[in-house]
């Protein structure tokens, strides 16, 4: 079949010039000689052909050498000059929209949901579970009431079941004259800034510090420096609490849950938690003579003198 082929390529050209014939039989894939069709595939290699001055028969050169006085020695490269740049195609249509990605949850501004909680330390921080201080979280801020914090932790256990908010040694105070007893541990414009929820840091701090500047007292002596000394097997940032965050440890105390707004005093059930009935300091200040305090039998707050014994529950933000 290969040499019928052959054959008639060569007849039908065998008028035509011999550049010709060469030029189509390697194209047809020639095989006379031996194995032009193969070689012919992709290839940057060039293939030697002899074309019969007498017959225009083509024979493939294996060594690359032709009978020089009967035969024409045409070397010819496999690939082809590269064509030119097709136009480029019409723009395809544009793909059917994708379909619109579910929402995320929303989150209140500045509240962060943390899994640091329960005695695994891996839970969803929620009220009632234990705190990472060993505590019980009794306040979520869900709608971003204290800047510094997301979730109040109340201490486990009371720090003191009997001190005075402040001490009576004199060179105390805003005025060195007085004792702590008979003047602001800060200016009066400060301590209105510490009864709200996120404050009670801020507030404990200050008192510490008054109580503090000149070694006038030991932190044992008085409500604020008790809270600040306590710890737990895993935190040391206890504070007493303001008169807001105190009423959220109270609501929780009595059993009454977290109930919208924060003003709404603590009044349901029983005690639990190993609270008192009785009243606890916070570190509000409300006058020279006078913090905040709240009761926990009735749930009501109000101003108590500095000199009084009433309990310290500590409690921390995070």
């Amino acid at each position: 079949m290969k040499k019928f082929v052959a054959g008639f390529i060569a007849r039908f050209y065998s008028r035509r010039p011999a550049g010709v014939l060469l030029v189509v039989g390697v194209l047809a894939g020639l095989t006379v000689g031996g194995g032009v069709g193969v070689i012919a595939a992709a290839s940057t290699k060039t293939v030697t052909v002899c074309a019969n001055k007498t017959t225009n028969i083509l024979r493939y050169a294996k060594n690359g050498k032709c009978v020089t006085k009967t035969e024409t020695k045409v070397v010819v490269n496999q690939t082809g000059a590269k064509g030119a740049k097709g136009a480029t195609g019409a723009k395809g249509a544009t793909g059917a929209k994708g379909a619109k990605g579910a929402a995320g949850a929303s989150s209140p501004t500045g509240f962060t949901a943390r899994s640091v909680c329960g005695s695994n330390g891996t839970t969803l921080c929620s009220v009632g579970v234990q705190g990472p201080g060993g505590g019980t979280i009794v306040y979520v801020d869900s709608t971003n009431e204290m800047p510094m914090y997301d979730y109040l932790e109340v201490a486990p256990e009371d720090a003191s079941t009997g001190v005075a908010w402040s001490t009576n040694v004199e060179s105390c105070g805003t005025d060195v004259d007085y004792d702590c007893q008979e003047s602001f541990l800060s200016d009066l414009g400060s301590a209105l800034n510490y009864l709200l929820l996120g404050t009670g840091r801020s507030a404990t701090t200050a008192i510490v510090i008054r109580h503090s500047i000149f070694s006038v007292a030991l932190a044992s002596s008085y409500a604020a420096g008790v809270a600040d000394a306590y710890t737990t097997a895993t935190a040391a940032d206890w504070f007493l609490p303001s008169i807001f965050e105190l009423n959220e440890v109270c609501k929780y105390a009595r059993n009454t849950g977290q109930a919208a707004g924060t003003t709404e005093l603590c009044n349901g059930g029983d005690l639990r938690l190993g609270f008192a009935s009785g009243v606890y300091w916070s570190s509000s200040e409300l006058g020279a003579y006078d913090a905040l305090a709240q009761d926990f039998t009735s749930g009501s707050g109000s101003d108590w003198s500095k000199s009084g014994a009433y309990y310290v529950r500590p409690v921390r933000g995070f």
